[in-house]
C-alpha cells in the first residue's frame, strides 16, 4: 500500500449523514488498510478539513443542510492546492449530475448501491494520482530551490571574479578587461588613457613585525584610502598584485594622473598606519609609477602597463615614498 505523510496508511474522510452508511465504509475502507475518519455532513467535513487534512473524501452527494456538491465547492475554495481528492458517493446517474461533480471539483464518482470492489480500485488509483503528483511537486520545489542555488553560486562566483574578497576592490582580472575596453574606445576619440601603479613600502617586514592578519588589515585601509581619492567613477582601482594597487584614469592627462597619484601619496601617509619597520618612515608609504598614453594602432595597452612599471620601479631605486612618472 502506498503509505501517506511520516509513512502512516492514508486517512480516509468519510462523510454521509447516515451512520449505517458511514460505518460499512469504514469498514471497508479499514479492511484495504485504511485510517478512516468519519463526518456526519457538508460543514463537519469542512471543519475537520480546517483542522486536519486527510488524504482523500469519500462524500455523499445528497445530504440536507449541505449536500455534497456545495461541500466540495467550498472545500476546493477554502484550501486550493492543498484540497485532497474527492471522490463522490450519489445515487444519480444522469449525465447532468455527474458533470456537476466534477465541476464542482470531484476527482471521480460512484453510485449507490455502491460496489466496494470498484469503490478500491478508485480510492487506490485516486491516492496514487494524488503521490504522484505530489511527488512531482516536490521534485519541482527542489529543481527550482537547486536553480536558486546555482543562481546565487555563480552570482557569487561573478563577484569573486570582479572584486577582490579581501578589499572589495576589482580584480586583477576585471581590471585588464577594463584597461583593453578603455583602450579600445580611447583610440577612436583619440583622448588619453593613464595609469597608477602602487606598491606598499617594505610590506614584506610589516606582515612580519605585525602578522598576517594586521597586514589584511593594513591592505584594507590602504585600498579604502586609495578609493576615495578616485575623482570620477570612470576611475577603476583594482587590487592589482599582493600588495600592489592601480588605478585606470580614463581620458586623463599625464599631469592629471601625477595630481591623483601625489593626492593618494599624501592620504596613505596621512592615515597614519605605524610601520615601525619602514626604512623611510615611520608610516605606511608608497612608491608609485605613472604613465600615460594616447592608444593607437601602432601602440598596445601592453606599453602602457610596461611604462607604470618602470616609473614605479624608478620611485623604488630613487628612495620610495615618492612618484614616478614616465
Amino acid at each position: 500500500m502506498i503509505k501517506s505523510d511520516q509513512n502512516k496508511p492514508p486517512l480516509i474522510l468519510v462523510v454521509d449523514d447516515e451512520k449505517t452508511l458511514r460505518l460499512v465504509l469504514k469498514r471497508a475502507m479499514e479492511k484495504e488498510g485504511y485510517r478512516v475518519q468519519e463526518a456526519c455532513g457538508g460543514q463537519h467535513c469542512l471543519d475537520i478539513c480546517q483542522q486536519h487534512l486527510p488524504d482523500m473524501v469519500l462524500l455523499d452527494a445528497m445530504m440536507p443542510a449541505m449536500d455534497g456538491f456545495s461541500c466540495c465547492a467550498k472545500m476546493q475554495e477554502a484550501l486550493g492546492e492543498n484540497c485532497p481528492p474527492v471522490l463522490m458517493i450519489t445515487v444519480l446517474d444522469d449525465k447532468e449530475s455527474v458533470n456537476k461533480a466534477f465541476q464542482m471539483g470531484a476527482k471521480d464518482y460512484i453510485t449507490k448501491p455502491i460496489d466496494y470492489v470498484k469503490l478500491s480500485l478508485r480510492v487506490s488509483r485516486l491516492l496514487a494520482s494524488r503521490w504522484a503528483i505530489a511527488g512531482l511537486q516536490q521534485q519541482i520545489q527542489k529543481e527550482c530551490l537547486l536553480t536558486v542555488q546555482m543562481e546565487t553560486s555563480n552570482r557569487e562566483l561573478q563577484r569573486h571574479a570582479l572584486f577582490d574578497s579581501l578589499t572589495q576592490l576589482a580584480t586583477h582580472r576585471y581590471f585588464s578587461e577594463y584597461l583593453q575596453r578603455e583602450w579600445k574606445r580611447l583610440q577612436g576619440v583619440q583622448l588619453p588613457l593613464s595609469l597608477i601603479l602602487c606598491n606598499i613600502d617594505f610590506f614584506l617586514a610589516y606582515n612580519d613585525t605585525y602578522g598576517y592578519a594586521a597586514g589584511d588589515e593594513c591592505l584594507c585601509q590602504i585600498a579604502y584610502t586609495i578609493n576615495n581619492c578616485k575623482r570620477r567613477s570612470a576611475d577603476l582601482v583594482a587590487r592589482y598584485k599582493g600588495d600592489e594597487f592601480a588605478i585606470a584614469l580614463p581620458n586623463t592627462s599625464a599631469e592629471t594622473a601625477f595630481g591623483v597619484a601625489e593626492a593618494i601619496r599624501a592620504a596613505v601617509r596621512a592615515s597614519g598606519v605605524i610601520h615601525s619597520d619602514s626604512k623611510v618612515s615611520e608610516y605606511v608609504t608608497l612608491s608609485i609609477g605613472v604613465a600615460s598614453i594616447i592608444p593607437s594602432e601602432q601602440l598596445s595597452i601592453n606599453m602602457l602597463i610596461t611604462k607604470a612599471e618602470k616609473a614605479l620601479n624608478q620611485a623604488k631605486i630613487q628612495g620610495r615614498d615618492r612618484i614616478f612618472m614616465l
